[in-house]
């Protein structure tokens, strides 16, 4: 949530920010309701000053054994005028609280202005792209094949866009999971979390999935309960409306998770394989650090994130997301795209990993703060997310690039002691 007060004070500045994003906002409600709050608030304290003052000229009297009533009768429509007014600016305030919310952050100035994903900034590769002597295959064929991915008997327990791990898929799948959380939490000092899958409507709205996201969002009927699209959610949110030491930034946590999206708006994409679906695996990187720290930590995150495809030797390619492509908390982004090249004749760039800065947007939406050494004065953390990976499309990835001519896979190095020892993936059957 951006501040009203430095909307107020950056009117132009927050305007062209908006337009950057393709956000048509107008203001003019937002500033005639601050108006309408201040003349409400400034009648609201002269009427109460105006009913103590009184009420202890009352008291003297009564003590006095002088008459009170009229005065009684005064502040007793002070009284209703002030409940009235309280109403009043309850109304106002809410309205405020309204329009705030559903505003997007502010891009960063070093963010490109684009449209669309087609003009994000190419940043870095990494790794030479694997040339085959033979036709290769697309992940889900090559899962089917061996008899380790059934996506016909997922839509049977299901529905369309859900996994079915088997065998071998199962195990690698662990695998992945057991890596990554263990690179995190090892080389990277953050500490392992298992938050709860479901949260609840406050913490859904900290992190801004709610209330402009809900379509996107699986809700459990008659709770007001929701299944984590990611687990950025309830670790951003475990020091929610508290006020934390600046002894205890940064604040580094890791999760393995399922991960639930309805995917609205996205029916005919990705429709086969893993890329798109509504429940996946995630492992979560999320950091809350000072204000001053918060970009050399995104670099960081972004690092902490590349080190997974590193190790695994699987080559990808990082942008910077434009104004047009960026999440609505975020401030920048980073893509991660690894290489896919069974997706199509030419291969595909895919996502992988979103490593953001949200500043202090998250941190007012959800009321976290720290207090310095120095002051007494508390002040928004800033919040930073990303995916360390998304494994599923990790998976994905592994069946594409490490594909042989006979319709097996070899198991990356580093996967090899996760998998028991195991090298290499044949059929299950």
């Amino acid at each position: 949530m951006l501040d009203l007060k430095y909307i107020k004070n950056n009117l132009e500045a927050v305007k062209n920010g908006m337009g950057k994003r393709k956000a048509k906002v107008d203001f003019t409600l937002l500033l005639n309701n601050e108006d309408k709050r201040k003349i409400l608030l400034l009648e609201i304290e002269a009427l109460r000053h105006k009913r103590n003052v009184v009420s202890s000229d009352i008291a003297k009297m009564k003590k006095a054994g002088e008459n009170a009533s009229s005065f009684i009768a005064q502040m007793k429509e002070v009284s209703e005028r002030i409940k009235k007014l309280d109403k009043e600016l309850s109304i106002v305030e809410t309205a405020i609280n309204d329009f705030l919310i559903l505003l997007p952050n502010i891009p960063h100035e070093d963010v490109p202005v684009g449209k669309d994903d087609t003009e994000n900034r190419l940043e870095k590769t990494y790794g030479e792209l694997k040339k085959f002597n033979f036709k290769i295959k697309p992940h889900w064929e090559i899962g089917e094949d061996l008899g380790i991915l059934d996506f016909t008997r997922a839509a049977k327990l299901t529905g369309a866009r859900f996994p079915l791990y088997l065998g071998n898929g199962a195990r690698l799948e662990r695998a992945l999971i057991n890596f990554m959380l263990d690179i995190h939490i090892t080389q990277h000092g953050y500490t392992e979390t298992l938050p709860p899958f479901i949260v609840n409507k406050t913490t859904m709205t900290g992190t801004g999935q709610l209330p402009k996201f809900e379509e996107d969002l699986f809700k459990l009927e008659g709770w007001d309960y929701y299944l984590i699209p990611t687990s950025e959610v309830p670790m951003t949110n475990i020091y929610a409306k508290e006020i934390i030491d600046e002894s205890m930034l940064p604040c580094k946590f890791t999760a393995y998770t399922p991960c639930f999206r309805s995917e609205a708006g996205s029916y005919g994409r990705d429709t086969k394989g893993l890329i798109r679906q509504h429940q996946f695996n995630k492992v979560e990187l999320v950091k809350l650090t000072t204000p001053e720290t918060s970009f050399d930590e995104l670099e960081s995150l972004l690092s902490n994130a590349e080190k997974i495809l590193q190790i695994l030797e699987l080559p990808y390619r990082v942008v910077t997301l434009c104004t047009g492509d960026l999440g609505f908390s975020a401030t920048k982004t980073y893509d991660i795209e690894v290489w896919m090249p069974g997706q199509d004749d030419k291969g595909l760039y895919r996502e992988i990993s979103s490593c953001s800065n949200c500043l202090d947007f998250q941190a007012r939406r959800a009321n976290i703060r720290f207090r310095r050494n120095n002051t007494n004065k508390p002040e928004f953390v800033h919040t930073l997310n990303g995916s360390g990976l998304a494994v599923g499309r990790t998976f994905a990835a592994i069946l594409e690039n490490y594909q042989q001519a006979d319709g097996s896979v070899i198991i990356p190095e580093a996967l090899v002691s996760y998998m028991g020892g195991q090298k290499v993936i044949h059929n299950d059957a």
